[in-house]
Protein backbone atom coordinates (compact mmCIF):
# COMPACT_ATOMS: atom_id res chain seq x y z
CA UNK A 1 0.00 0.00 0.00
CA UNK A 2 1.69 3.36 -0.78
CA UNK A 3 2.45 5.73 1.76
CA UNK A 4 -0.15 8.01 3.36
CA UNK A 5 0.52 11.76 1.74
CA UNK A 6 1.04 13.83 4.87
CA UNK A 7 0.55 17.73 5.58
CA UNK A 8 3.71 20.01 5.35
CA UNK A 9 3.15 21.33 9.13
CA UNK A 10 0.88 21.57 12.52
CA UNK A 11 -0.47 24.94 11.08
CA UNK A 12 -1.47 23.64 7.93
CA UNK A 13 -3.63 20.99 9.27
CA UNK A 14 -4.73 23.49 11.82
CA UNK A 15 -5.62 26.11 8.71
CA UNK A 16 -7.15 23.82 6.63
CA UNK A 17 -9.41 22.08 9.09
CA UNK A 18 -10.34 25.30 10.26
CA UNK A 19 -11.03 26.43 6.56
CA UNK A 20 -13.17 23.26 5.88
CA UNK A 21 -15.42 24.03 9.28
CA UNK A 22 -15.24 28.41 8.52
CA UNK A 23 -18.03 28.47 5.86
CA UNK A 24 -20.77 30.76 5.33
CA UNK A 25 -22.50 29.15 8.52
CA UNK A 26 -19.70 31.80 10.13
CA UNK A 27 -20.14 34.50 7.97
CA UNK A 28 -24.18 34.31 7.09
CA UNK A 29 -26.07 31.88 9.77
CA UNK A 30 -24.45 33.04 12.53
CA UNK A 31 -24.70 36.79 12.57
CA UNK A 32 -28.93 36.30 11.54
CA UNK A 33 -29.00 33.45 14.17
CA UNK A 34 -27.47 35.85 17.06
CA UNK A 35 -29.27 38.81 16.08
CA UNK A 36 -32.80 37.13 16.28
CA UNK A 37 -32.25 35.47 19.75
CA UNK A 38 -30.72 38.44 21.43
CA UNK A 39 -26.86 39.08 20.98
CA UNK A 40 -24.21 38.13 23.60
CA UNK A 41 -26.69 36.09 25.61
CA UNK A 42 -26.95 33.67 22.77
CA UNK A 43 -23.82 33.48 21.80
CA UNK A 44 -22.35 32.32 25.46
CA UNK A 45 -24.75 29.63 25.17
CA UNK A 46 -23.49 29.19 21.77
CA UNK A 47 -19.92 28.63 23.01
CA UNK A 48 -21.10 26.14 26.11
CA UNK A 49 -22.83 23.81 23.03
CA UNK A 50 -19.74 23.94 21.30
CA UNK A 51 -17.10 22.65 24.12
CA UNK A 52 -19.75 20.02 25.38
CA UNK A 53 -20.81 18.80 21.65
CA UNK A 54 -18.61 19.77 19.19
CA UNK A 55 -15.33 18.92 20.76
CA UNK A 56 -15.50 15.62 21.04
CA UNK A 57 -17.14 14.86 17.72
CA UNK A 58 -14.82 16.13 16.61
CA UNK A 59 -12.42 14.26 18.64
CA UNK A 60 -13.51 11.03 17.06
CA UNK A 61 -13.57 12.45 13.70
CA UNK A 62 -9.93 12.77 13.51
CA UNK A 63 -9.02 9.66 15.88
CA UNK A 64 -10.52 7.43 13.44
CA UNK A 65 -9.07 9.29 10.39
CA UNK A 66 -5.42 8.97 11.73
CA UNK A 67 -5.94 5.46 12.68
CA UNK A 68 -7.09 4.21 9.20
CA UNK A 69 -5.12 6.74 7.03
CA UNK A 70 -8.10 6.92 4.72
CA UNK A 71 -11.45 8.69 3.85
CA UNK A 72 -14.63 7.86 5.28
CA UNK A 73 -15.61 4.70 3.87
CA UNK A 74 -12.36 3.26 3.87
CA UNK A 75 -11.95 4.34 7.72
CA UNK A 76 -15.00 2.89 8.51
CA UNK A 77 -14.00 -0.49 6.52
CA UNK A 78 -10.65 -0.31 8.48
CA UNK A 79 -11.48 0.10 11.88
CA UNK A 80 -14.95 -2.31 12.32
CA UNK A 81 -15.00 -5.21 13.86
CA UNK A 82 -15.53 -8.12 11.53
CA UNK A 83 -18.70 -9.29 10.05
CA UNK A 84 -20.19 -5.33 11.27
CA UNK A 85 -21.93 -2.87 8.76
CA UNK A 86 -20.55 0.19 9.83
CA UNK A 87 -19.13 0.99 6.81
CA UNK A 88 -22.47 1.28 4.77
CA UNK A 89 -22.73 4.89 6.51
CA UNK A 90 -18.96 5.46 5.18
CA UNK A 91 -20.20 5.29 1.88
CA UNK A 92 -23.45 7.24 2.29
CA UNK A 93 -21.31 10.22 4.43
CA UNK A 94 -19.17 10.18 1.31
CA UNK A 95 -22.30 10.69 -0.69
CA UNK A 96 -23.82 13.45 1.60
CA UNK A 97 -20.11 15.43 0.93
CA UNK A 98 -21.29 15.41 -2.71
CA UNK A 99 -24.53 16.71 -1.77
CA UNK A 100 -23.55 19.60 0.40
CA UNK A 101 -21.69 20.48 -2.77
CA UNK A 102 -24.58 20.51 -4.94
CA UNK A 103 -25.90 23.28 -3.31
CA UNK A 104 -22.70 24.85 -1.54
CA UNK A 105 -20.75 25.39 -5.00
CA UNK A 106 -24.06 27.73 -6.09
CA UNK A 107 -24.03 29.72 -2.85
CA UNK A 108 -20.23 30.25 -3.33
CA UNK A 109 -20.79 31.11 -6.58
CA UNK A 110 -23.41 33.86 -5.31
CA UNK A 111 -20.16 35.87 -3.20
CA UNK A 112 -18.14 35.65 -6.27
CA UNK A 113 -20.61 37.47 -8.38
CA UNK A 114 -21.59 39.60 -5.75
CA UNK A 115 -17.27 40.47 -6.23
CA UNK A 116 -17.60 41.20 -9.39
CA UNK A 117 -20.86 42.73 -9.13
CA UNK A 118 -20.12 45.16 -6.38
CA UNK A 119 -16.68 45.63 -7.86
CA UNK A 120 -18.00 47.56 -11.34
CA UNK A 121 -20.51 49.68 -9.41
CA UNK A 122 -23.73 47.51 -10.25
CA UNK A 123 -25.01 47.58 -6.80
CA UNK A 124 -24.29 51.01 -6.15
CA UNK A 125 -26.95 53.57 -6.12
CA UNK A 126 -29.77 51.37 -6.33
CA UNK A 127 -32.44 52.05 -3.97
CA UNK A 128 -33.55 49.58 -0.84
CA UNK A 129 -36.21 48.14 -3.29
CA UNK A 130 -33.91 47.88 -6.35
CA UNK A 131 -31.15 46.06 -4.13
CA UNK A 132 -33.92 43.26 -3.65
CA UNK A 133 -34.87 42.94 -6.84
CA UNK A 134 -30.82 42.98 -8.19
CA UNK A 135 -30.92 39.84 -6.44
CA UNK A 136 -33.76 38.27 -7.27
CA UNK A 137 -33.03 38.47 -10.94
CA UNK A 138 -29.53 37.30 -10.32
CA UNK A 139 -30.69 34.29 -8.83
CA UNK A 140 -33.08 33.48 -11.39
CA UNK A 141 -30.57 33.93 -14.44
CA UNK A 142 -29.74 30.47 -15.11
CA UNK A 143 -26.84 31.08 -17.20
CA UNK A 144 -25.62 32.99 -14.84
CA UNK A 145 -25.77 31.41 -12.21
CA UNK A 146 -24.29 28.63 -13.94
CA UNK A 147 -21.40 30.05 -14.94
CA UNK A 148 -20.37 31.25 -11.23
CA UNK A 149 -21.10 27.78 -10.09
CA UNK A 150 -19.01 26.39 -12.93
CA UNK A 151 -16.01 28.17 -12.12
CA UNK A 152 -16.04 27.63 -8.46
CA UNK A 153 -16.37 24.06 -9.46
CA UNK A 154 -13.40 24.46 -11.37
CA UNK A 155 -11.31 26.40 -9.22
CA UNK A 156 -11.65 24.23 -6.30
CA UNK A 157 -10.99 21.15 -8.16
CA UNK A 158 -7.72 22.76 -9.69
CA UNK A 159 -6.53 23.40 -6.23
CA UNK A 160 -7.05 19.50 -5.36
CA UNK A 161 -5.33 18.40 -8.44
CA UNK A 162 -1.88 20.47 -7.70
CA UNK A 163 -1.67 18.30 -4.97
CA UNK A 164 -2.17 17.93 -0.79
CA UNK A 165 0.63 20.36 0.57
CA UNK A 166 1.70 22.27 -2.69
CA UNK A 167 -2.26 22.87 -3.68
CA UNK A 168 -4.99 22.57 -0.61
CA UNK A 169 -2.59 23.23 2.35
CA UNK A 170 -0.53 26.49 -0.03
CA UNK A 171 -3.60 27.66 -1.22
CA UNK A 172 -6.18 27.24 2.18
CA UNK A 173 -3.12 29.39 4.02
CA UNK A 174 -3.42 32.16 2.09
CA UNK A 175 -7.26 32.06 1.61
CA UNK A 176 -7.68 31.62 5.42
CA UNK A 177 -4.28 35.05 5.90
CA UNK A 178 -6.15 36.51 3.49
CA UNK A 179 -9.67 36.19 5.32
CA UNK A 180 -8.64 37.20 8.48
CA UNK A 181 -6.60 40.50 7.49
CA UNK A 182 -9.86 41.41 5.50
CA UNK A 183 -11.71 40.36 8.44
CA UNK A 184 -9.80 42.98 10.30
CA UNK A 185 -9.84 46.02 8.12
CA UNK A 186 -13.97 45.64 8.02
CA UNK A 187 -13.87 44.83 11.40
CA UNK A 188 -12.17 48.40 12.35
CA UNK A 189 -14.15 50.23 9.82
CA UNK A 190 -17.58 48.91 11.10
CA UNK A 191 -16.73 49.55 14.29
CA UNK A 192 -15.67 53.07 13.70
CA UNK A 193 -18.75 54.10 12.26
CA UNK A 194 -21.26 56.64 13.81
CA UNK A 195 -23.67 54.82 16.04
CA UNK A 196 -21.84 51.86 15.93
CA UNK A 197 -21.52 51.45 19.82
CA UNK A 198 -25.70 50.28 20.19
CA UNK A 199 -24.33 47.60 17.43
CA UNK A 200 -21.76 46.75 19.87
CA UNK A 201 -23.54 47.13 22.96
CA UNK A 202 -26.16 44.38 21.49
CA UNK A 203 -23.76 42.09 20.63
CA UNK A 204 -21.52 41.95 23.56
CA UNK A 205 -23.61 43.17 26.61
CA UNK A 206 -25.92 39.75 27.74
CA UNK A 207 -29.32 39.89 28.13
CA UNK A 208 -30.41 37.08 29.44
CA UNK A 209 -34.25 37.73 29.05
CA UNK A 210 -34.53 37.72 25.85
CA UNK A 211 -33.22 33.77 26.00
CA UNK A 212 -36.08 31.08 24.99
CA UNK A 213 -35.98 27.37 25.05
CA UNK A 214 -35.88 27.81 21.06
CA UNK A 215 -33.12 30.27 21.44
CA UNK A 216 -31.15 27.34 23.34
CA UNK A 217 -31.65 24.62 20.54
CA UNK A 218 -30.75 27.45 18.09
CA UNK A 219 -27.37 27.73 19.81
CA UNK A 220 -26.95 24.08 19.88
CA UNK A 221 -28.10 23.45 16.25
CA UNK A 222 -25.66 26.28 15.25
CA UNK A 223 -22.69 24.91 16.97
CA UNK A 224 -23.35 21.55 15.89
CA UNK A 225 -23.61 22.75 12.34
CA UNK A 226 -20.56 25.26 12.15
CA UNK A 227 -18.13 22.16 12.40
CA UNK A 228 -19.74 20.52 9.18
CA UNK A 229 -19.14 17.36 11.62
CA UNK A 230 -20.81 14.15 10.58
CA UNK A 231 -20.00 13.25 6.90
CA UNK A 232 -16.20 12.79 7.46
CA UNK A 233 -15.09 16.23 6.20
CA UNK A 234 -12.76 16.78 9.44
CA UNK A 235 -12.06 13.26 9.12
CA UNK A 236 -10.05 13.09 5.94
CA UNK A 237 -7.42 15.63 7.29
CA UNK A 238 -7.29 13.58 10.68
CA UNK A 239 -6.22 11.18 7.78
CA UNK A 240 -3.13 13.24 7.20
CA UNK A 241 -1.90 13.95 10.39
CA UNK A 242 1.21 12.49 12.11
CA UNK A 243 1.15 10.96 15.24
CA UNK A 244 3.06 13.74 16.86
CA UNK A 245 0.69 15.33 19.16
CA UNK A 246 -3.23 14.42 21.35
CA UNK A 247 -6.04 15.14 18.82
CA UNK A 248 -7.64 16.78 21.33
CA UNK A 249 -5.46 20.00 21.70
CA UNK A 250 -5.71 19.84 17.72
CA UNK A 251 -9.45 19.98 18.00
CA UNK A 252 -9.53 23.05 20.46
CA UNK A 253 -7.21 25.43 18.17
CA UNK A 254 -9.85 24.44 14.90
CA UNK A 255 -12.58 25.23 16.92
CA UNK A 256 -11.30 28.37 18.69
CA UNK A 257 -10.55 29.42 15.08
CA UNK A 258 -13.77 29.29 13.54
CA UNK A 259 -15.63 30.30 16.46
CA UNK A 260 -13.15 33.82 16.03
CA UNK A 261 -14.31 33.98 12.35
CA UNK A 262 -17.97 33.76 13.43
CA UNK A 263 -17.35 36.04 16.09
CA UNK A 264 -15.48 38.71 14.51
CA UNK A 265 -18.19 38.42 11.66
CA UNK A 266 -20.53 39.79 13.93
CA UNK A 267 -18.69 42.43 14.72
CA UNK A 268 -18.49 43.50 11.10
CA UNK A 269 -22.06 43.17 11.06
CA UNK A 270 -23.89 43.97 13.80
CA UNK A 271 -22.55 47.96 14.31
CA UNK A 272 -23.03 48.40 10.46
CA UNK A 273 -26.48 47.23 10.95
CA UNK A 274 -27.26 49.65 13.90
CA UNK A 275 -25.43 52.71 12.74
CA UNK A 276 -27.65 52.60 9.86
CA UNK A 277 -30.54 51.44 11.31
CA UNK A 278 -30.93 48.35 9.53
CA UNK A 279 -32.47 44.81 11.34
CA UNK A 280 -29.62 42.21 12.43
CA UNK A 281 -32.19 39.47 12.25
CA UNK A 282 -33.14 39.76 9.15
CA UNK A 283 -32.89 36.26 7.78
CA UNK A 284 -30.54 34.83 4.93
CA UNK A 285 -31.26 37.83 2.48
CA UNK A 286 -29.12 39.91 5.62
CA UNK A 287 -25.95 39.24 3.09
CA UNK A 288 -26.94 39.54 -0.38
CA UNK A 289 -29.92 42.31 0.32
CA UNK A 290 -29.84 43.90 3.68
CA UNK A 291 -25.91 44.52 3.50
CA UNK A 292 -25.33 45.99 -0.21
CA UNK A 293 -27.74 48.85 1.12
CA UNK A 294 -25.46 49.47 4.35
CA UNK A 295 -22.28 49.92 1.64
CA UNK A 296 -24.50 52.03 -0.62
CA UNK A 297 -25.10 54.07 2.67
CA UNK A 298 -20.92 54.13 3.35
CA UNK A 299 -18.19 56.48 1.69
CA UNK A 300 -16.41 54.61 -0.03
CA UNK A 301 -18.88 52.20 0.14
CA UNK A 302 -17.90 50.32 -3.20
CA UNK A 303 -14.65 49.65 -1.68
CA UNK A 304 -15.89 48.06 1.54
CA UNK A 305 -18.46 46.22 -0.44
CA UNK A 306 -16.12 44.32 -2.49
CA UNK A 307 -13.73 43.71 0.09
CA UNK A 308 -16.90 42.17 2.39
CA UNK A 309 -18.00 39.62 -0.41
CA UNK A 310 -14.05 38.43 -0.84
CA UNK A 311 -14.09 38.21 2.65
CA UNK A 312 -16.87 35.69 2.19
CA UNK A 313 -16.11 34.28 -1.02
CA UNK A 314 -12.99 33.16 0.40
CA UNK A 315 -14.72 31.99 3.24
CA UNK A 316 -17.01 29.71 1.88
CA UNK A 317 -13.48 28.77 -1.21
CA UNK A 318 -11.92 27.34 1.89
CA UNK A 319 -14.81 24.75 2.93
CA UNK A 320 -15.45 23.96 -0.88
CA UNK A 321 -11.36 22.97 -1.57
CA UNK A 322 -11.76 20.70 1.81
CA UNK A 323 -14.53 18.70 0.91
CA UNK A 324 -13.56 18.08 -2.47
CA UNK A 325 -10.24 17.18 -1.42
CA UNK A 326 -12.59 14.02 0.35
CA UNK A 327 -13.73 13.15 -2.55
CA UNK A 328 -10.65 13.76 -4.44
CA UNK A 329 -9.23 11.20 -1.69
CA UNK A 330 -12.13 8.89 -1.88
CA UNK A 331 -11.27 7.86 -5.57
CA UNK A 332 -7.63 7.72 -4.98
CA UNK A 333 -8.25 5.39 -2.16
CA UNK A 334 -11.14 2.93 -3.19
CA UNK A 335 -10.71 3.44 -6.82
CA UNK A 336 -6.62 3.77 -7.28
CA UNK A 337 -7.21 6.85 -9.33
CA UNK A 338 -4.23 9.42 -9.48
CA UNK A 339 -4.95 12.78 -8.08
CA UNK A 340 -4.87 14.47 -11.20
CA UNK A 341 -7.37 12.50 -12.86
CA UNK A 342 -9.74 12.18 -9.19
CA UNK A 343 -9.72 16.20 -9.75
CA UNK A 344 -10.23 16.45 -13.29
CA UNK A 345 -13.54 13.89 -13.56
CA UNK A 346 -14.38 15.40 -10.46
CA UNK A 347 -14.72 18.72 -12.51
CA UNK A 348 -17.10 17.36 -14.61
CA UNK A 349 -19.43 15.09 -12.53
CA UNK A 350 -19.67 17.98 -9.66
CA UNK A 351 -20.45 20.68 -12.06
CA UNK A 352 -23.62 18.28 -13.78
CA UNK A 353 -24.45 16.70 -10.14
CA UNK A 354 -24.50 21.25 -9.37
CA UNK A 355 -26.90 21.73 -11.71
CA UNK A 356 -30.04 21.28 -10.43
CA UNK A 357 -29.60 23.60 -7.45
CA UNK A 358 -29.39 26.41 -9.99
CA UNK A 359 -32.39 25.42 -11.82
CA UNK A 360 -34.23 25.38 -9.11
CA UNK A 361 -34.41 29.71 -8.99
CA UNK A 362 -35.43 29.34 -12.89
CA UNK A 363 -36.70 26.81 -14.93
CA UNK A 364 -37.44 24.34 -11.98
CA UNK A 365 -38.75 27.26 -9.80
CA UNK A 366 -42.48 25.32 -10.21
CA UNK A 367 -41.15 22.24 -8.33
CA UNK A 368 -41.31 22.87 -4.61
CA UNK A 369 -40.24 19.58 -2.06
CA UNK A 370 -41.76 21.05 0.78
CA UNK A 371 -44.71 23.57 -0.56
CA UNK A 372 -44.92 26.37 -1.51
CA UNK A 373 -41.95 28.87 -1.43
CA UNK A 374 -39.37 26.36 -1.52
CA UNK A 375 -36.55 25.19 -3.75
CA UNK A 376 -33.97 22.56 -4.87
CA UNK A 377 -31.40 23.92 -2.37
CA UNK A 378 -34.18 23.45 0.05
CA UNK A 379 -34.46 20.03 -0.27
CA UNK A 380 -30.52 19.26 -0.86
CA UNK A 381 -29.65 21.13 2.35
CA UNK A 382 -32.62 19.18 4.32
CA UNK A 383 -31.03 16.24 3.36
CA UNK A 384 -27.21 16.77 4.55
CA UNK A 385 -28.03 19.49 7.37
CA UNK A 386 -31.39 17.89 9.11
CA UNK A 387 -30.31 14.00 8.56
CA UNK A 388 -26.70 13.39 7.85
CA UNK A 389 -24.65 15.69 9.72
CA UNK A 390 -26.53 14.80 13.28
CA UNK A 391 -27.31 11.09 11.47
CA UNK A 392 -23.14 10.24 11.13
CA UNK A 393 -21.96 12.69 14.33
CA UNK A 394 -23.82 9.69 16.35
CA UNK A 395 -22.57 6.64 14.53
CA UNK A 396 -19.18 8.29 14.93
CA UNK A 397 -19.53 8.68 18.27
CA UNK A 398 -21.32 5.33 18.87
CA UNK A 399 -18.76 3.57 16.54
CA UNK A 400 -15.75 5.26 19.05
CA UNK A 401 -17.62 3.85 22.25
CA UNK A 402 -19.40 1.19 21.84
CA UNK A 403 -17.72 -2.38 21.49
CA UNK A 404 -19.58 -3.27 18.71
CA UNK A 405 -17.95 -0.87 16.64
CA UNK A 406 -14.07 0.33 17.06
CA UNK A 407 -14.29 0.74 20.53
CA UNK A 408 -13.38 3.24 23.50
CA UNK A 409 -9.99 2.00 23.88
CA UNK A 410 -8.60 2.11 20.64
CA UNK A 411 -10.32 5.39 20.15
CA UNK A 412 -9.13 7.43 23.47
CA UNK A 413 -5.45 5.43 22.75
CA UNK A 414 -5.43 7.39 18.99
CA UNK A 415 -6.80 10.79 20.77
CA UNK A 416 -4.27 10.77 23.34
CA UNK A 417 -1.16 9.53 20.82
CA UNK A 418 1.74 12.28 21.09
CA UNK A 419 2.77 15.37 23.49
CA UNK A 420 -0.23 17.96 24.46
CA UNK A 421 -3.21 17.84 26.16
CA UNK A 422 -5.13 14.40 26.29
CA UNK A 423 -8.90 13.77 26.09
CA UNK A 424 -10.46 12.99 29.85
CA UNK A 425 -10.62 9.40 29.79
CA UNK A 426 -13.21 9.97 32.32
CA UNK A 427 -15.72 11.59 29.57
CA UNK A 428 -16.37 7.65 28.75
CA UNK A 429 -19.41 7.46 30.53
CA UNK A 430 -20.76 11.19 29.05
CA UNK A 431 -19.88 9.98 25.14
CA UNK A 432 -21.40 7.07 25.82
CA UNK A 433 -24.85 7.79 26.82
CA UNK A 434 -25.57 11.52 27.54
CA UNK A 435 -23.12 12.76 24.13
CA UNK A 436 -25.80 10.55 21.97
CA UNK A 437 -29.17 12.05 23.51
CA UNK A 438 -28.01 15.75 22.93
CA UNK A 439 -27.45 14.52 19.15
CA UNK A 440 -30.42 12.98 19.04
CA UNK A 441 -32.50 16.17 20.29
CA UNK A 442 -30.52 18.17 17.19
CA UNK A 443 -32.14 15.56 15.24
CA UNK A 444 -35.57 15.82 16.50
CA UNK A 445 -36.16 19.06 17.03
CA UNK A 446 -34.63 19.77 13.97
CA UNK A 447 -37.48 17.77 11.86
CA UNK A 448 -40.23 19.58 14.43
CA UNK A 449 -38.69 22.87 13.46
CA UNK A 450 -38.66 22.17 9.90
CA UNK A 451 -42.12 20.28 9.47
CA UNK A 452 -43.44 22.53 12.30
Amino acid sequence: MAEREQLASRLGFILVSAGCAIGLGNVWRFPYITGRYGGAAFVIVYLIFLAIMGLPIMVCEFAMGRASRRNLAGAMLVLEPPGTKWHIYGYLGVLGNMILMMFYTTVTGWGLAYTYHTAVGDLARLSTEEVGNFFGSFISNTPELTMWMALVVIIGFLVCSIGLRTGVERITKILMSGLFLLLIVLMVRSVTLPGAEKGLAFYLKPDFSKLSWEAVYAAMSQAFFTLSLGIGSMLIFGSYLSKERTLAGESVYVIILDTLVALMSGMVIFPACFAFGVDAGAGPGLIFVTLPNVFNSMTGGRIWGTLFFVFIFFAALTTVIAVFEHLVAFAMDEWKWSRKKASYIGIIIMFIASLPCGLGFGPWSGFHPFGNGTVVLDLEDFIVSFNLLPIGSLIFVLFCTSKYGWGWDNFIREANTGIGPKFPEGLRGYMTYVLPLIIAVVLIMGYIQFFG
